[in-house]
């Protein structure tokens, strides 16, 4: 369906088409009408979709009236993340350019004192992670008594990370009567709780099935020591002219030391994590968006967060914790419509992740077995840890790629980092 054919005022249109879009997507096809007829939404939608545009044009214009007096936030948007809300608030600047709209996004890590300004100055639209957003509330910054419409974007994400009794509090804080949309990628059984409490009669949208990644993503294992693996990653990237591929790591170490290994090898990279300003977090995304840097080294801070349109790899340089975080990094590339390919460079220790993620998906990742790189069958799998390491000790696990070796594994908490995930997300 053409974007035309949904009801958007000619302002709208005009900017979409500034912007190389003419044909809508299944979520906006789906969404946009129902948004615009003020109803709830309950929309479960992967990144990638297009589900950005799904709810900020029909915002953007149900927000089109002119109104008397000063202005106040009337559309309040959340997120996980602060690269997330910059990005949508991008979205918003680039789709409501040719209306009288103001927004801003509100996040920790940088002063508040810009923010509170800009607050004072008037703004229509906010796009806010949950933390500053509440702490704007508590101190007096923030009136939300005037939202006419609220956007809980990538609700699974936010109840990973531990979000849901700020968003509670938030919910608080907005008057009864409002539109409400939920976005998530998964409808477990706490969203369809969140929703049951936050929506009134919606309805609901589903464009894809739960935890499948984005069919056109080609993924690939490379089976590889782990002692080898950067030397690998440097031959790929030669070897195949890549010049855009997104890299993720587990630590912040990890990809601060990645990075400095790559540049070393010649191939310019930056790394961009929780540990990172800031400013240099934009920087280095906006420098990889322009093609100055050919590589960007992420921890999962970015899987989510990330926008870049036409990516055409994904590298997992070290395997995720928690299988689902698999499908949000790969879903980084093949957006849009476009292909992409997602590769996975895994060593022993990392055997029992993979499993766990071929089970998430029902089916096996293709290996692909590099000449000059097979797999040294002596060095056996060592445990994995969250953060340092026990003293002494190491794993008994004999399995090995290309063995049916039955043993054991290890055992393990699987819950999230969930406080260290708040202070990254602001």
């Amino acid at each position: 369906m053409l974007f035309k054919q949904l009801g958007l005022s000619a302002e709208l249109l005009r900017a979409v088409e500034e912007q190389g879009y003419n044909e809508a997507t299944p979520i906006q096809c789906k969404a946009i009408p129902h948004i615009l007829e003020g109803h709830d939404i309950l929309a479960g939608a992967q990144t990638g979709t297009g589900k950005t545009a799904a709810f900020t044009l029909p915002m953007l214009q149900r927000l089109e009236r002119k109104i008397d007096g000063p202005r106040r936030i009337r559309a309040l948007i959340l997120t996980p993340t602060r690269e997330l809300a910059a990005q949508v608030n991008e979205s918003v600047h680039t789709y409501g350019k040719y209306r009288p709209i103001r927004s801003m996004e509100i996040y920790g890590g940088v002063s508040p004192r810009p923010q509170i300004t800009k607050i004072r100055r008037g703004v229509d639209v906010v796009i806010a992670t949950p933390g500053r957003l509440l702490d704007h509330v508590r101190q007096g910054n923030i009136n939300l008594s005037a939202v006419e419409m609220f956007v809980l974007d990538e609700a699974d994400r936010m109840l990973d990370m531990g979000f849901i009794r700020d968003i509670k509090q938030i919910i608080k804080e907005l008057p009864a009567k409002r539109q409400n949309m939920l976005f998530s990628a998964t409808f477990s059984t706490e969203i369809r709780t969140l929703a049951n409490k936050l929506l009134n009669k919606p309805t609901e949208i589903q464009v894809a099935r739960r935890n499948t990644t984005v069919d056109r993503v080609k993924q690939i294992v490379m089976p590889v020591d782990k002692a080898r693996k950067r030397e690998l990653l440097s031959e790929q990237i030669g070897k195949g002219n890549w010049r855009q591929v997104l890299v993720f790591t587990r630590t912040k170490h990890g990809a601060n030391r990645l990075a400095k290994q790559l540049n070393g090898d010649g191939i310019d990279t930056s790394a961009i994590h929780g540990g990172k300003g800031q400013g240099a977090r934009t920087k280095a995304l906006r420098d990889f968006k322009a093609g100055q840097v050919r590589v960007l080294v992420a921890t999962d801070i970015a899987a989510r967060g990330l926008d870049i349109d036409k990516l055409p790899h994904v590298v997992n340089f070290e395997l995720p914790h928690v299988a689902e975080d698999y499908v949000h990094r790969i879903g980084r590339t093949a957006r849009a419509g476009q292909d992409g390919t997602a590769i996975s460079l895994v060593c022993v220790d990392e055997l029992k992740l993979l499993k766990d993620i071929e089970k998430l998906l029902q089916h096996e990742i293709e290996k692909e077995f590099v000449p000059g790189y097979e797999i040294d069958k002596r060095i056996k799998a060592e445990p994995i840890h969250k953060g340092k390491p026990p003293r002494g000790g190491v794993s008994r696990r004999t399995k090995s790629f290309g063995t049916n070796v039955r043993s054991k594994p290890r055992p393990g908490k699987h819950a999230r980092a969930t406080m260290q995930a708040r202070r990254r997300a602001g």
